[in-house]
């Protein structure tokens, strides 16, 4: 039997830090706070100086918070962490205001269905094969931290503008978004121990503009077109939100607002998407037997055929490394939610605005929920043991009213792309790499993730 191979975390000490300690350890990165206990206490409490925080780790306490609704909306301090970049979207608002956000978004989300978007990955994900058969020649390992961000946001530039994304733009949000990610995560830190965080939520704001110049010219022109002209453009996701109405008063989005649904949509539909492929690609390269069983399952159902979708309902072990990879490395690791009145929890009373948060991180690698926790074991997907476990303590996708509406996209599009590389590569680790993953507002490699690609014979 193969041994299972642990892929790295942050090994957490016995003890809980102290306050200065923890603060210099979460500089860099929300998981490496962590302490032994985190990953199997029932709820715990973290008292700093700018706010009180508890973390829900027991199952029925978040599946009550997942579906809680408006009862545990998202927190305030995660709405102005993320306000540089998305604004008041469907992502951030809450309440009557998200109700009424997401009845005008919802008609857009009809261009993600599979069988309209599959063509467009499959398109994406062949040009990804290229690049990397281009880049493998020059010989030496590939960084597949910036590819993956490309072909990630190639397939939602896709389904949301009908453009493909050339490789200038795609290195402007990769980088842009790194930048962002640091000193969105500083400023939040410094908040939640009651230090002025200005200079860094100024600083965010370059980045995520950055980003923003990319499809503003697209939404501008289009929103002009059809606002000023009735010009009707393709029939995508943007043309959807720029020709949505209030289901009350009929009024359309502005301008502005539709920029920020699109960047919602944006950075939900391929951030997220392309960690899960970069620790996907890596685990699989640490794993050569994984990796054939999957190359032959690939062969057995396609063989050199386009990818489609009915293909990929029959490909039950690459589905499982998406799962596994998602247990593992939920892209979203920790959700916060805000206590909206006082109230009881456990042993714990909770005033309002207090900051509760379900962590998927922790949840699914506790080994009261899964045997081998930290292990990259893809087959535990099979055993009707873990059934019941794969309901409730999986959920990288949230749950609830609040559930990611792109979830079959995403998995989708990670599959498709994962098959077209292992169908073409034979993909290696270079001696002595380690990567770290690194929790902000995402879970990415700190160091980026340098593969080796050798064709296939």
């Amino acid at each position: 039997m193969t041994e299972i191979f642990t892929p790295p975390y942050p090994r957490p000490p016995r003890n809980k830090r102290g306050l200065v300690k923890r603060f210099l350890r979460g500089w860099h990165s929300w998981i490496h706070v962590l302490f032994d206990k985190s990953y199997t206490m029932k709820m715990g409490e973290i008292r700093l100086p700018g706010r009180t925080m508890y973390i829900a780790n027991e199952l029925p306490l978040v599946d009550r918070i997942l579906r809680g609704g408006t009862a545990f909306p998202k927190h305030s301090e995660l709405v102005r962490n993320l306000d540089p970049l998305i604004g008041n979207s469907v992502f951030s608002a809450n309440g009557a205001d998200w109700e009424s956000q997401r009845a005008m978004v919802n008609p857009a989300f009809a261009h993600t269905a599979l069988g309209r978007s599959m063509p467009l990955m499959v398109a994406a994900a062949d040009d990804l094969v290229a690049r990397i058969e281009a880049a493998a020649r020059a010989g030496g390992p590939i960084d597949i931290d910036p590819m993956m961000t490309h072909v990630a946001a190639d397939i939602i530039f896709r389904t949301l503008f009908s453009e493909t994304l050339d490789a200038e733009r795609s290195n402007i949000i990769h980088s842009a978004f790194g930048r962002f990610q640091r000193l969105a995560h500083s400023a939040s830190m410094l908040r939640l121990y009651g230090l002025p965080a200005g200079w860094f939520e100024k600083r965010s704001r370059g980045p995520a503009r950055a980003i923003h110049d990319v499809f503003r010219p697209i939404v501008e022109a289009r929103y002009a077109g059809f606002h000023g002209g009735g010009e009707a453009g393709p029939r995508d996701i943007l043309q959807s939100l720029i020709e949505a109405k209030h289901p009350e008063t009929g009024t359309p989005f502005t301008c502005e607002q539709v920029m920020e649904q699109v960047s919602t949509i944006f950075l939900a539909g391929h951030e997220t998407s392309a960690s899960t492929m970069t620790w996907a690609l890596y685990m699989l390269a640490e794993c050569a037997h994984i990796q054939t069983r999957v190359r032959e399952e690939v062969a057995r159902v396609a063989g050199d055929e386009p990818l489609n979708g009915a293909m990929l309902k029959d490909m039950s072990q690459l589905r499982n490394i998406f799962k596994e990879t998602l247990r593992l490395y939920p892209p979203v690791s920790f959700l916060p939610r805000e206590v909206t009145c006082p109230m009881d929890m456990r042993d714990k009373h909770l005033e309002a605005g207090a900051m509760l948060v379900v962590a998927p991180w922790l949840t699914q690698r506790n080994k009261d929920n899964w045997a081998c926790p930290h292990g990259f074991d893809p087959d535990r997907f099979d055993d009707p043991a873990n059934a019941e476990m794969a309901k409730q303590a999986w959920f990288p996708f949230g749950r609830g009213p609040r559930v990611c509406v792109g979830a079959g996209f995403a998995q989708q599009e990670v599959m498709t792309v994962i098959a077209s590389v292992v169908r073409r590569f034979q993909i290696s680790v270079p001696a002595g790499f380690t990567p770290e993953p690194i929790s902000r507002l995402t879970i990415r490699p700190r160091t980026g993730m340098p593969l080796m690609f050798a064709p296939v014979s």
